[in-house]
Parts: C-alpha cells; sequence; structure tokens
C-alpha cells in the first residue's frame, strides 16, 4: 500500500546525532533487539569498520522498519536512509536526497544551525523535500530549544512550527509538552524509554503551553481556512484537524513542525516516528518524477503507479564480495520481479536481476517483487552505476541525472610490488562506480596512478578501505591540489593538418575562435559553420577532438574550464578530407589556440566555515588570514562565534591541527568546495 509507505532521510550536521537517533527509531520500531551505539562502535547503521573506528557516518545505509500509529493499527512501513553529516561526503548526502520523499532534519540544542545543516538545507531545498525538525541533545548544557527555533528562521528562512514544548532543559530536562494533544509526555528509563507516561500539563506550566498553541494555531491559520474558521468563531479545535491540515502545510514545504528530545537518553523518539507517519509524505503525495523521453526528446512525468511502466533509478552502488554489485533501487512507476530483464536505459544494454533484497543496514531479507514507490537492492546489474535509469526497452525514459562537483584534492598511489598493479586498478575502478565523486586516472608522463576526491578525510577514508579492506599492499603520496586551466584572451586560429596514411593522403582544414567564459559556467564548444556539402559525421570527428583537448589541458596538462571554443570555417574535399583527419586537426588547432590565448592556471578556492569559543576567535581569524584566506562574514551566538571564509585549498592542507592547537581543541570547521580563481603568486 503506498499510503502506508514512506521514504525518508535523516540529514543533519556532523555530531548532531543521526545515526543515534536512527539506532533508536530501528529499537522502537522492533527491528532491532539492542540499541547499537555510536560511541561504542556498535551503531547498527554504521556497518563499516571504519565508520566504527572514527564514530562517523561515511556511506549512507538504508534500512526498512515498521510502525504501528496506534494498538491495532495498520503497519506503515518506512524506508529509512541514514545519511553522512561531514562535508567531504556530500555526494552521500546528494543522492540519498534526490530519491527521498521526506526528510528529518536534526539540530543540535546547543549549537543550533551548523555550517553543514545549512549545505544539506540547501540541497533539500532544491529537491523539493518536505521536512520536519528535531532538535536533539535538550539533556546538553546549554541545550536551549527556543533559541534553536530562532536561528532556524534565521538561517535557513524556514518558517517552524513548534508541536511540543520542553519540561526542563539540561540535566533537568524531563518530558516533552504535546502541543497537539496538550498533555506531558515522560519516557521511563527503567525500560529503555520504551514506555511512555502521559499527565495532564502541570499549573505552572499552563500558560507557557497556551501561549506556544496558540502560536502553532496562528501559523496555521495563514495556511488553512477550517482552521482559521473554528479559531474565530471561538470553537475547539480537534487533534485530528490539526494534524490534517499541518501534513497539507509540510507537503507545501510551508511549515517546518518541530519536536524536541534527547536521543542518547531515549527521549523524544517516538514522537518522532508518529511525526514521520503523521506528516511525511507517501510516495504518491510528492510530485512525479521528471523524466525525457529519448525517443520523443521531450520531457515527461513518471507518476508513482504500480501498475505502470517499470522505470527506477539507482541511486547508490556498494561492492559485496560475495554477491558483486549491489545496486539501491527507488522505483519511480510499474514492479521488477527476480529473474526479469532490466534495460539499462542510458547505456541502452539489458541486464538481469537476478535476485531483489530488502536491506536492514548489511543484513537483507529476499524480496517477490519492487514496486513502485519503494527502495530495495537489486543483485546482478554489472554495468549499472550510480545515476542510471533502469526500465524497459519500449519506455526509453532517462530520470533526472545526479550533479556532483569536481574533486578537488588528489594524491598518487602505486602498488608495491608489479604483480598487484592490476589488482589495485580493479580495486580502484571498483570505489569509482561506488562513488561518483572519486576519480582515477594515469599521469601520462610519469605512469602514476593519481585518485582524486573531495577532501582529506575522504581521501584518508578510500586509502585505508583500499589498504585494508582489499589488502593491497600500496605506497600513497602526499595531498596534492587539483588545478584547472583557463584562457584569457580571445583568439581566432586556423589550422591545417596532412598526413599520409597507408598511401591515402588524409588533410583536414578548420578555423577555430577561442575565448574564455565566465567562471563557473563550463566549457562550451559551438559549431558556427554548418554546411550540407559536408557529412555528419565529420562535424562528429571536430567535436570528439576539441572536447578532448579540454580534457588534456593547455600548458600543465590540467583539464581546462570555463573555454568557449566555436568552428567558423571548415574547408573539405571528399578525397582527402577523413574522420581522423578532422578529429586531429580540431585537437591540435584548439590545442594551439589555447597556448595563443595567454593560458592562466586556476585553483580551488574553499569556502570555510569556523565555530570558535569567543576567547579564541582572534587566533582563529588570524590563523586563515595567515593561509592566505578572506573573512567574508561573522556570526555572534551565545555559545561560540561562526566565521565565514574563503581560502585557496593549497594553504588549507593540516588546517585541522592548526586550529586545535590554537583554539585547546574547541573551534571546528568545515571546508567546501566554492570555486576555482587565478592562481595567486601568494
Amino acid at each position: 500500500m503506498l499510503k502506508s509507505m514512506r521514504n525518508i532521510g535523516i540529514m543533519a550536521h556532523i555530531d548532531a546525532g543521526k545515526t543515534t537517533t536512527t539506532e533508536r527509531i530501528l529499537y522502537y520500531t522492533g527491528k532491532s533487539h539492542r540499541i547499537g551505539e555510536v560511541d561504542d562502535g556498535e551503531a547498527i547503521m554504521d556497518w563499516m569498520e571504519q565508520e566504527q573506528e572514527r564514530g562517523i557516518t561515511i556511506q549512507s545505509a538504508a534500512t526498512t522498519t515498521y510502525w504501528k500509529r496506534a494498538e491495532g493499527g495498520t503497519p506503515y512501513q518506512i524506508n529509512i536512509i541514514d545519511t553522512p553529516g561531514h562535508v567531504d561526503f556530500t555526494a552521500e548526502v546528494e543522492r540519498s536526497l534526490r530519491v527521498l520523499d521526506g526528510a528529518v532534519a536534526i539540530f543540535d540544542a546547543v549549537r543550533g544551525v551548523e555550517p553543514q545543516t545549512e549545505t544539506v538545507w540547501h540541497q533539500a531545498e532544491r529537491y523539493k523535500v518536505p521536512c520536519i525538525g528535531y532538535v536533539n541533545k535538550m539533556d546538553r548544557v546549554g541545550a536551549d530549544f527556543f533559541q534553536v527555533l530562532e536561528d532556524v528562521q534565521a538561517k535557513l528562512g524556514a518558517i517552524t512550527a513548534a508541536l511540543q514544548i520542553p519540561i526542563g532543559k539540561e540535566s533537568g530536562f524531563e518530558g516533552v509538552i504535546d502541543l497537539i494533544d496538550m498533555r506531558e509526555i515522560r519516557w521511563d528509563s527503567s525500560n529503555d524509554g520504551e514506555a511512555m507516561m502521559y499527565s495532564p500539563i502541570a499549573p505552572e506550566r499552563a500558560a507557557l503551553a497556551a501561549e506556544w498553541r496558540d502560536k502553532l494555531i496562528d501559523l496555521l491559520s495563514n495556511t488553512s481556512e477550517a482552521i482559521t474558521d473554528l479559531y474565530l468563531s471561538g470553537e475547539a479545535i480537534p487533534p485530528e484537524l490539526i494534524r490534517q491540515e499541518l501534513r497539507k502545510a509540510v507537503l507545501n514545504r510551508d511549515l517546518l513542525p518541530m519536536l524536541a528530545g534527547a536521543s542518547r537518553r531515549n527521549m523524544g523518539v517516538q514522537p518522532l516516528i508518529d511525526a514521520v507517519v503523521d506528516y511525511l509524505p507517501a510516495p504518491d503525495e510528492v510530485a512525479p518524477a521528471l523524466g525525457h523521453n529519448l525517443k520523443k526528446e521531450e520531457d515527461v512525468a513518471v507518476p508513482c503507479d504500480p501498475a505502470g511502466t517499470p522505470l527506477g533509478l539507482v541511486f547508490k552502488i556498494q561492492n559485496d564480495r560475495e554477491a558483486g554489485s549491489l545496486c539501491y533501487v527507488r522505483m519511480y512507476s510499474g514492479a521488477i520481479k527476480p529473474g526479469a530483464v532490466i534495460y539499462n536505459v542510458g547505456k541502452k544494454k539489458r541486464e538481469r536481476a537476478n535476485r531483489i533484497l530488502r536491506m536492514h543496514s548489511n543484513k537483507s531479507e529476499p524480496l517477490d517483487e519492487l514496486s513502485a514507490g519503494d527502495i530495495g537492492v537489486v543483485i546482478g546489474m554489472k554495468l549499472a552505476q550510480t545515476g542510471d535509469t533502469v526500465g524497459s526497452e519500449g519506455w526509453p525514459v532517462v530520470l533526472e541525472t545526479m550533479q556532483f562537483p569536481e574533486p578537488v584534492i588528489s594524491v598518487s598511489i602505486e602498488p608495491k610490488t608489479m604483480s598487484e598493479q592490476e589488482k589495485l586498478k580493479e580495486i580502484l575502478a571498483l570505489l569509482a562506480k561506488e562513488d561518483p565523486t572519486f576519480t582515477t586516472r594515469e599521469n601520462d608522463e610519469t605512469g602514476q596512478l593519481i585518485i582524486s576526491g573531495m577532501g582529506e578525510l575522504h581521501l584518508d577514508v578510500l586509502k585505508t578501505r583500499i589498504l585494508k579492506e582489499y589488502n593491497v599492499g600500496a605506497k600513497v603520496g602526499n595531498p596534492q591540489v587539483t588545478y584547472r586551466e583557463s584562457v584569457s584572451k580571445i583568439v581566432e586560429h586556423t589550422e591545417t593538418f596532412s598526413k599520409v596514411l597507408a598511401g591515402k593522403e588524409n588533410t583536414a582544414t578548420l578555423t577555430l575562435k577561442v575565448e574564455p567564459l565566465p567562471r563557473g559556467s563550463g566549457n562550451r564548444y559551438t559549431c558556427a559553420a554548418r554546411n550540407k556539402a559536408v557529412p555528419e559525421a565529420i562535424y562528429d570527428a571536430v567535436e570528439r577532438g576539441i572536447t578532448g583537448a579540454f580534457a588534456s589541458g593547455i600548458v600543465l596538462g590540467y583539464p581546462c574550464i570555463d573555454v568557449g571554443i566555436t568552428l567558423t570555417d571548415l574547408k573539405y574535399s571528399e578525397l582527402t578530407g577523413t574522420e581522423f583527419a578532422y578529429e586531429a586537426c580540431a585537437s591540435l588547432g584548439a590545442d594551439e589556440a589555447c597556448r595563443t590565448a595567454e593560458p592562466i592556471l586556476l585553483e580551488p578556492i574553499m569556502a570555510v566555515d569556523l565555530v570558535s569559543p569567543k576567547e579564541f576567535v582572534g587566533e582563529v581569524i588570524s590563523l586563515v588570514t595567515q593561509r592566505g584566506g578572506q573573512v567574508m562574514s561573522m556570526d555572534s551566538k551565545v555559545a561560540a562565534d561562526e566565521v565565514k571564509a574563503q581560502a585557496p585549498m593549497a594553504k588549507m592542507f593540516g588546517f585541522m591541527t592548526a586550529l586545535r592547537s590554537v583554539s585547546q581543541g574547541r573551534a571546528t570547521f568545515t571546508m567546501v568546495f566554492s570555486h576555482f580563481e587565478k592562481k595567486s603568486d601568494r
């Protein structure tokens, strides 16, 4: 039943308690018989050895669980995807959000909205994912629920609607007041918080509860006529109507309902699961997925219909030693059964779904079919990659692909012995298939293998996986920044190519115009010399030559960005003009034109968010400026100051150690790629 299904993700800044909260959800819904703790390295969702060692989530684990809203009610199926909070694994978050219908945003009660929270919030906004908010760690020193509400409104621009207010705070946090049913809820600590105790609102808290309930009704009356009518006529508003109207507001992203709790102390999780069922959408309540029909060359909406033509998106690939590739698939239309032939629309290849599984973190159970709206794992697809659309040949629709940022940091890796060379290449290919932000290439001049990723931690995790998980003896070099090349002036160049191969003459003449484009616009090739007498294959060969030249760089061999090349003239002879000649001519011409267009070297600039206690903020700012950084803004909070800066990636290696030493280990930072700009001579 689609109505009783929820596909949700849990997103937040690193250390806000995502995995801890997910562990509680699994425990209370009966999926696990004990509560796994991140701090002990025993969290069920963090099954990778490195996740347990580092206490962070690296791969988004998918799990399915069931929850009854009330005794004897229908069980709701909840597919949960636990996403990483660390900025280096932003691709994992991105692909999770792409396939979710709703999300739970977790906020730290002490720190409020943190830098990475903003990043994932904007990603969720881009995919129009309805959200509910949960303020965790209410038992910590400095916790302030109402301050977090203000922070969310100010920084994320969301209209917050408190559905609960806390009873006490910090070590005195006892429970919450439910503003919809107007009662107090506490949790029994003797049985891991499984039993919830309800009581009427205490007289000393009645005024505050009434004030916040009025605020909730007031917010709802802005979006609901039914509530406005009852409110104006002074009638009692039934809880069911509040939930119904709140659900509509959440689905339209008009309101962000906020709940409170302390997951580590097993408080506040069950109402959060109820809120997931009550306010987050079923798969058929979200806007239909957008696809592009390759045959008709038009965009089509894909309604969520289990009886429709099969169509799904591979949003994650995980390699398993026994089973091979585990392809996590979100079905948008139709259904697939084990043993069925699946068509990979983008690659135009048929594959077989040998088995279909329902995953519980890294354990699984077999499924008879995977139908629209559901998430499962397909085993048997050898060619599938993250972002591929799978379906049937009769309806060649490609779902909107995921956009991933450019890798900005590289290291060299080489096997200790020649016998391990092939094994290492195979493993790098597997990891690149799993993770779209991890790329590998061979340096033409040195023959070294270069691997690139999103940051120091990202590469460190991948490096450890290669050495430990796959047992390959390899030497890894120091991190290097991935630069880019571009041009700085407009140049027009004519290239002539002539070569005799196997007794046949191959000639080509082209005129190319090279120009710099605005930063961030990417490379662009335009053909402005169409001639009906010239075969289409010749134009295709020219395009291949030019796109190949973009990738091979200008002077230093770094890929080009923001370069526009226009084909302004093409001379063609039927007797000697060959595809090979035009491809080679285009490549050589583009190279020569770029060399005369005053090439420049671009370096990656990172957006750095720092959170520091007030007494160290001066040292933290001077540390950033010493590394060539610029402070963009400063925001003062109760617990700490937040500094936003931009700095060149090349100067940011080892920044964590330096930051810890100037702030006694109390300042934290996150860093994400911002843009490329001309390398300074500093």
